[in-house]
This record gives structure tokens, sequence and C-alpha cells, in this order.
């Protein structure tokens, strides 16, 4: 059996698809015009929100702020768009619960004459025999006039979709230092000296005769010498050797998006014998 929904409590809550994936926060709600219950909500879909995308209620169900519907984010995001400034036509509510795969409501209410307030000959793109022929020309619709539902305007609206493009940021990865010790084994080579012992004698001569007979006569002597050496020696000392900053840069660069956009043509289909002068108005 289906929820009955409040309007009320539909505005803004998070509608979630089957898998519980979070599919956007409820725009707009639309009502049924015979009964006056929420039949649909609206969600912005689409790159920033472009698009707006219908969500149907018939098998939806509600808990808190948080409306759960038998659908994924993917398929409301392909579901045909609608233009929330225009009501929704029996046409487009037709096509929309095709494409979600639930029987139209509305078919019921059709047997009884009217549907959401409108007239169900016209909603069903009906017109009688004497329109059909020509005949009996109801002049207040204007000289074209619609022959597929209710008369809106005197003229076709041709129109196309354009790709609209934009960037968003996401993160794509991270860099980070660290610091490490290795060890590595350092050779040097460290001059050295050292002292030797050297014995020098000289003959007695008439300069160092007076030095040579200052002692005694014969004597028992000891003369000492010290000697040094030098050894290398190993002393390490920290020094700063630079300085390490993490940081990033942007750098611009250009990527391919592909799509495919769609166009309306309008083309002219007449009787055999009717004249035409077809022209462009600036």
């Amino acid at each position: 059996m289906a929820q009955n929904f409040n309007a009320d409590n539909l505005f803004g809550a998070t509608v979630t698809g089957r898998d519980g994936d979070k599919i956007g926060k409820v725009d707009e709600v639309y009502l049924d015009n015979a009964s006056g219950q929420p039949e649909w909500v609206s969600v912005k879909t689409g790159l920033f929100g472009s698009n707006t995308s219908l969500i149907p209620l018939a098998q939806a169900t509600q808990s808190g702020d948080t409306i759960t519907v038998p659908f994924d984010k993917a398929l409301v995001k392909d579901a045909p768009h609608h233009d929330p400034a225009a009501e929704l036509s029996e046409n487009d509510e037709a096509d929309l619960y095709r494409y979600y795969g639930i029987a139209d409501t509305s078919a019921s209410a059709q047997t009884t004459g009217t549907t959401g307030g409108y007239d169900t000959d016209r909603a069903r793109g009906g017109v009688d025999a004497d329109r059909t022929r020509g005949e009996g020309h109801d002049h207040s619709r204007g000289e074209g006039y619609d022959t597929s539902g209710d008369n809106t305007d005197d003229a076709m609206t041709r129109s196309k979709e354009e790709l609209r493009v934009g960037t968003e940021t996401r993160e794509a990865g991270r860099a980070r230092l660290r610091k490490y010790i290795t060890t590595e084994h350092v050779q040097r080579q460290v001059p050295v000296s050292h002292e030797e012992v050297v014995v020098t004698r000289e003959p007695i001569t008439e300069a160092n005769r007076g030095d040579a007979l200052s002692g005694g006569d014969l004597t028992e002597e000891e003369h000492e010498v010290v000697l040094t050496e030098e050894h290398a020696v190993v002393a390490k000392e920290t020094v700063p050797v630079e300085r390490v900053q993490l940081g990033t840069e942007t750098v611009t660069g250009t990527e391919t998006v592909d799509a495919e956009v769609r166009e309306e043509h309008i083309d002219l289909d007449t009787d055999p014998g009717v004249r035409n002068s077809s022209r462009d108005r600036d």
C-alpha cells in the first residue's frame, strides 16, 4: 500500500536510492490535481545541479527527513528532465511513469472523464472530426494550433541542448616528505709527523775544545731526549646542509569532454496542391 505523504514534510528531505546512495534533496513537490496528494518530487541533478529530475512517490517511503525510492542515482539522473517553471503535463507524466517502469496511476482517472483538471479527450490529443478535416475551426486558438493536445501557442518553439562544462576539485593523491638517516663509510688521508732520534758526532777542534774539556776527565753520564709523534684524531660535527619544504603549484592543462546534445528540427509538411511562401522573420 502506498504511503500517504504530507507535502510540508517533503521539502528539503534527503532522497536516497535503493542502494542507500544519496540522490539529492527535495526541491519541489508536485501534487495530483484531482486528489491533492503529493505525487512527484524534484531534485537537482547534473553538473552544478543544472538539471531537474522528477521522482515518483508511488513506491517511495519516508522516515523522518529521508525518502527512500526503489531507484539508483544513475537512473534518476538520466530520467527525462522537466522545466520546473512549467506545469507537468499528462504526456510528460506518462513518459516518466514508463521510464521508471511504474503503471500510470492516472489511467483509472481517465475513465471518469477528467484527470488532473484536464479534459480527458484533449489530454490524449483527441480532436473532433470537423477539426481533423479543417472544418469548424476554432479561431480563438490561432491560425496554427496544436493538434496533439492543449493549445499553448500559435507557433512551435524549436529548442536544442547546449553543452555546459565546468570543473570540480577532488583529491588526486597525497605527497609526503620523510627524513631518515643513512650511514656512509668515509676515508680521508691525514698528514701526520713524528720525531726520530738523531745522533750527531763531531770531531774535537779548536772551536769546541773548551766545551769538551769543561767536564771531568772520566765520568759516567746519561742524556735523554723526549720524542713526539702525531696521530690522526676523528671528531664529528653536525652541520645544516639545506632546507626542504613541501608545497603545491597549479599546472594548467586541457581535458577533452565528450557528450551528445540534441536539437529539435521543424520541417514543413503540406497536402498536395498547398502553396506556401515560407520566410524567416528577423
